[in-house]
């Protein structure tokens, strides 16, 4: 008689883990600051227009000193004449904003909008429970 494979034979089944309860709290508290400045004729020089931080009031009307750093967890809209500009014809520091254009004309707003999410947090207040798999074998 020839020889023959003997298979050893297997049947398993399993159930996959289930996740239940738990509780995330999410806290998000932006920081949205707005600046307003007139463009004047000095600001536009070397192919760039740039408004110094003290061009620029907020919101109150108050002038100001600095500008906010650009936030690395936010973004920036700079508005001239009412339109939105293409996020890279500006760069921010706390001391100016400079716009990539000299097309600008004297005496036209624009508005700076800073929003900063970096104060956002989340927590797991209450850890899910997750069930063990259940896994059968038949030999």
């Amino acid at each position: 008689m020839p020889a023959s494979l003997i298979k050893l034979f297997i049947a398993a089944s399993a159930t996959a883990p289930v996740a239940s309860g738990g509780a995330v709290t999410t806290s998000v508290l932006p920081a949205v600051f707005r600046f307003v400045a007139t463009v004047t004729a000095p600001m536009i020089a070397g192919g760039v227009t740039t408004i110094p931080a003290a061009g620029f009031v907020n919101d109150n009307g108050d002038a100001i000193t600095d500008l906010p750093a650009p936030p690395v967890n936010g973004y920036l809209n700079v508005y001239v004449n009412g339109m939105m500009q293409e996020a890279n014809l500006s760069s921010l520091t706390t001391a100016s904003l400079v716009i990539n254009t000299i097309d600008i004309p004297v005496g036209a707003p624009v508005v700076l909008e800073v929003a900063d999410f970096s104060n956002t947090t989340s927590t797991i207040t209450t850890p899910p429970v997750i069930s063990v798999p259940d896994i059968d074998i038949i030999v």
